[in-house]
């Protein structure tokens, strides 16, 4: 079974779960060179695999500094390791997950956040259950420095949000927060069932939908047409449907536009 492996107390906890369990585990550490301790940081990492009974497997890639680099760092890791491979994710990471998600306008989907499953098999577990694993097998694991890096927003969300939270309502929230996922991953599935039935071509149809439907059969072409829509995007399609507009743009010069009553997206030499 190949496992995302940082070293971390996440991670470490997973591997060593996963030996107990007796799988055999292919440990997949990613050095993105982003910090000069991260070749250290990659033979800590090899020997807690070795200690633990896991094939190390290390890959090495550049992700320059610069704008949005957590998410550059995260497309790397996730082109390099296996797309099957478990990850530590815990519910205090599922917790974090929803809140960035909230910020960022997501929807029912986004919201829904991780998905439980065989790839995420600590997710119901906390962060203290993974340092309690580390410690009971005599484990240092690697501690990233970046995650307590104040300009990264799960970093912020980590360490000042879900305390202040806490604090306001007067208990640990990360649990609330996550179960909010469970329900909401719920909902889409529905959702998801009900766009799936209508036409998305079809003006007609989407004009006479309910918004929230409609909304999410026009994503789900879009994106799968390769052309991923932001929110004002689809607001622009709808007005089409309902006759308020006879073409709308895209991002990346693209348009949509209604020939009797049927969508055509319009290439930018189209």
């Amino acid at each position: 079974m190949a496992c995302a492996f940082s070293g971390g107390p996440d991670s470490t906890a997973l591997v060593a779960l996963a030996r107990h369990a007796g799988l055999d585990v292919v440990a997949h550490h990613v050095d993105h060179g982003i910090r000069a301790e991260s070749g250290r940081e990659a033979e800590r990492a090899a020997a807690i695999a070795d200690r633990l009974g896991a094939t190390f497997e290390l890959h090495r890639a550049a992700v320059a500094p610069g704008p949005n680099l957590e998410a550059r760092a995260r497309a790397v890791r996730r082109s390099l390791i296996p797309a099957d491979a478990m990850t530590g994710h815990t519910l205090d990471d599922q917790a974090e997950t929803v809140l960035i998600r909230l910020l960022r306008g997501s929807g029912t989907t986004g919201l829904a956040a991780i998905e439980p499953g065989e790839r995420h098999p600590l997710l119901a577990l906390r962060r203290t259950d993974t340092e309690a694993v580390c410690a009971e097998l005599g484990l240092e694991p690697v501690r990233d420095p970046s995650n307590d890096e104040r300009s990264l927003w799960r970093s912020r969300i980590r360490h000042e949000l879900l305390p202040l939270a806490a604090d306001i309502a007067g208990r640990d929230v990360a649990p609330i927060v996550a179960r909010t996922a469970d329900l909401l991953r719920d909902d889409d599935r529905v959702l998801a069932a009900l766009a799936a039935g209508l036409d998305p071509t079809d003006c007609r149809a989407i004009a006479g939908a309910d918004p929230a439907i409609a909304r999410r059969a026009l994503r789900d072409w879009l994106t799968e047409a390769g052309y991923p829509p932001d929110a004002a995007s689809i607001e622009r399609v709808l007005d089409v449907a309902h006759g308020r507009a006879v073409a709308c743009e895209l991002p990346g010069g693209r348009r949509v536009e209604r020939s009797g009553q049927a969508f055509r997206i319009v290439p930018p030499d189209g």
